[in-house]
């Protein structure tokens, strides 16, 4: 089993804090990151990448997160860009052994997270590994 850390990526503040907690772990655990931006044509309630987004794009976006982020720990972080939904696409990265997975939560919670659905509910009801739910950030 890989010691690897993957963490989804949507180019929001959850996912950016949930990015950092994941560089922190890794360095904790000598394990490397694996950053994942999931992406579709279509465009996905969120992220940054918007409809009719292609591969490069998606490209992009995660060099640019991962360069802001992890500065120089950037050299612990294997970019992936996945074309799927994201619940789809952090699943089966995290059945390809990795040994935890991490995600931000956007607090929608209530009758809108039931709605909408949530991918970090999705990734703690189905992870074939460990999963850490990265809170929002207290606004002041």
């Amino acid at each position: 089993m890989s010691t690897d850390i993957l963490v989804g990526i949507d180019g929001s503040e959850n996912s950016e804090s949930a990015f950092e907690w994941a560089l922190d772990e890794a360095g904790f655990r000598g394990a490397r990151v694996r950053a994942v931006l999931t992406w579709t044509y279509l465009g996905q309630s969120g992220s940054k990448l918007g409809p009719l987004a292609t591969e490069v794009d998606a490209q992009n976006l995660l060099v640019e997160i991962v360069d802001r982020v992890a500065g120089d720990r950037a050299e612990l972080v294997d970019a992936v860009t996945v074309n799927d939904l994201p619940a789809a696409g952090l699943l089966d990265q995290a059945a390809s052994g990795v040994a935890m997975v991490v995600v931000g939560s956007r607090g929608l919670g209530g009758v809108k997270g039931l709605v909408l659905g949530s991918v970090s509910r999705t990734m703690v009801e189905r992870s074939p590994v460990p999963v850490v739910v990265v809170p929002d950030r207290v606004k002041d």
